[in-house]
């Protein structure tokens, strides 16, 4: 299995105890192919470029970094994926102005990595604004036109995403977030789409009163990568745990082991990939080895 790392980390970017001029200096200075080498120096791959670095340090994927990293792909074989811009962007958004705009900033993301043949693209289908009307207390009714008209204006915005990039269906992971997993699973197949099971974020609650494994089933045909961290399971009553996810393995309720077996037995070969701190990470590459030990070696 490849363990791969989000260079969205948080201490490259802004580390604690720094001065307000010392983060202006140090993020300018910021150099995202530096990063994705430091990481894969670690052990870690494919490294997952985070597009919302764009945000705040849009030098993150000028033309010579993006050299510097196909560079460093070649040299060292190392693989990417990158996960497209999703703050600010809200592509499954009823007003258009803002829904056309979001589409256009997921387009540039893609077209401006493609010279880097990432394995594949992540993507939130529905933004801050889909979850917020998902959260409402809402007559089912309601909350069921609602979550429909999200999920159509998503699949416009796939659709056009898809036609002007020319990236294969196959090659666009829409994960699992706050939006309910059976609207994202029949989105992906409608479109014929991949998928990126968060398993935080399931046990977090944030797809719904469903179960990780039974999900895991289903995604597994579809299924190009895994975002791997831990959380306490918030139980079938749906109570979500914000804050509670992005934990390193053990910290939480996820059967690591059962996990990695079924993905073996399947014969899984996409990234899985921490969204997590190096620290963190490489604490859970400990809990994984000890776990794979156990395990019998014609699962692996």
């Amino acid at each position: 299995m490849r363990f791969g790392i989000t260079t969205m980390q948080r201490e490259a970017l802004i580390s604690r105890g720094m001065s307000l001029d010392e983060a202006t200096v140090g993020m300018a200075g910021l150099d995202h192919a530096d990063l994705a080498r430091e990481l894969s120096g670690l052990g870690f791959d494919p490294i997952e470029l985070g597009g919302d670095m764009s945000l705040f340090l849009p030098h993150s994927f000028s033309g010579p970094t993006l050299e510097r990293l196909a560079e460093l792909k070649a040299k060292r074989g190392l693989t990417y994926t990158v996960h497209l811009p999703l703050w600010s962007v809200e592509p499954s958004t009823p007003l258009g102005p803002v829904r056309e705009g979001s589409v256009r900033a997921l387009i540039n993301m893609v077209e401006a990595t493609l010279l880097l043949a990432p394995e594949c693209y992540v993507l939130h289908a529905t933004g801050a604004l889909a979850a917020e009307f998902y959260r409402m207390k809402l007559p089912e009714v309601a909350k069921s036109f609602l979550l429909d008209r999200f999920l159509g204006h998503a699949r416009e915005s796939i659709q056009a995403l898809l036609a002007e990039t020319g990236v294969a269906s196959r090659q666009l992971a829409i994960e699992t977030i706050e939006f309910p997993f059976d609207l994202t699973l029949a989105l992906a197949e409608e479109l014929d789409l991949s998928l990126c099971l968060d398993v935080g974020h399931v046990l977090a609650g944030f797809s719904g009163p469903v179960d990780l494994f039974e999900v895991l089933e289903q995604c597994l045909p579809r299924l190009a990568e895994i975002h791997l961290h831990d959380c306490p399971w918030q139980g079938e009553e749906r109570q979500l745990g914000y804050g509670k996810d992005h934990q390193a393995l053990g910290k939480g309720d996820l059967d690591v082991g059962r996990l990695l077996g079924r993905l073996a037995e399947a014969d899984f070969a996409g990234p899985l990939v921490f969204e997590l701190t190096v620290g963190e990470a490489l604490a859970s590459m400990e809990v994984i080895r000890g776990i794979v030990e156990g395990f019998p070696p014609s699962l692996w």
